[in-house]
């Protein structure tokens, strides 16, 4: 009980504290905090302080704004210029209709004439740009990978060339015509070995073409394998007997090889077919020189 007392006095002067303080509210309220002479002065100090730090800002605002004035200017305008460009495309592809087929057959038709023409007046660039966007249209079109590889070819760029008559063969396997392209620019690029294996893949698809026999029987020269050269140049008389550039050809490696036999009977046929060769007489006399 004796220890509850103190904390009754204590509240009591706390009571007593706040009932003082309380009457003396209207006299703090009214206290002019502004009139009081270290309190105006420090006030006066601030304002002055501040102004000044405002009027720096204001001038180095002023010759910030001077040099970037046209800078900002371009921007302002660059970016207003790319904001219409983006509203334009977005309002094309909104009203752009999907191309159907029907469309992009119509096109690549357009395109394949324009090519013909480029190709005639050797502007391989312009030709090569059409060819890709048809093929951007159809990713499979053969005919458009086929005349791009003969582009690089005519531009000397076999290496483009053949990567592009490799891709056709992805495309079908079993096309002779592709291993001859891809024989042709082994042999424009010094690789007789590798051409005569595309001239045999492309045999092993169709026997029947002469051309390709031909063409082994020239390599085989150039290598100078005349007997090889006469086996092939036989096999394409047996399909086109009475080609003058078939039997020139037996009757030049039949000569290197002195087989009179096969010598005079390509001199024979050639002289049927083709009485006006300037080259008969020459031939004769080589001829009967074996």
């Amino acid at each position: 009980m004796y220890d509850i007392i103190p904390l009754v006095l204590l509240i009591l002067s706390f009571g007593f504290m706040a009932a003082i303080a309380i009457r003396k509210f209207p006299a703090l309220a009214s206290l002019d905090v502004d009139n009081i002479p270290a309190e105006k002065e420090a006030r006066f100090k601030e304002r002055i302080l501040s102004n000044r730090l405002k009027r720096k800002v204001l001038r180095w605002y002023a010759k910030v704004a001077r040099v970037f004035r046209p800078i900002l200017g371009w921007l302002a305008e660059m970016t207003k210029g790319l904001y219409g460009k983006l509203h334009d495309l977005k309002e094309k592809y909104r009203t752009e209709q999907p191309i159907t087929a029907e469309d992009v057959e119509k096109k690549i038709a357009l395109l394949f004439t324009e090519i013909e023409e480029l190709v005639r007046s050797e502007d391989y660039l312009a030709a090569e740009k059409r060819l890709i966007e048809i093929i951007s249209l159809d990713s499979k079109n053969i005919r458009a990978f086929k005349l791009l590889g003969h582009v690089y070819v005519d531009k000397k760029d076999y290496e483009e060339a053949k990567q592009t008559f490799e891709h056709i063969l992805k495309l079908k396997a079993d096309d002779e015509e592709v291993y001859e392209d891809l024989a042709l620019v082994a042999r424009a690029s010094g690789n007789l070995d590798l051409a005569k294996e595309d001239y045999l893949k492309s045999l092993e698809i169709n026997n029947q073409r002469a051309q390709t026999f031909y063409n082994l029987a020239n390599i085989s020269q150039e290598t100078k394998d005349f007997f090889g050269a006469s086996e092939y140049i036989q096999k394409a008389l047996k399909l086109e007997q009475n080609s003058p550039r078939y039997l020139d050809t037996a009757i030049e490696i039949s000569i290197i090889i002195k087989d009179k036999v096969l010598a005079l009977n390509a001199y024979d046929r050639l002289s049927k077919v083709n009485p006006e060769n300037q080259k008969l007489a020459e031939f004769k006399q080589r001829i009967d020189e074996i």
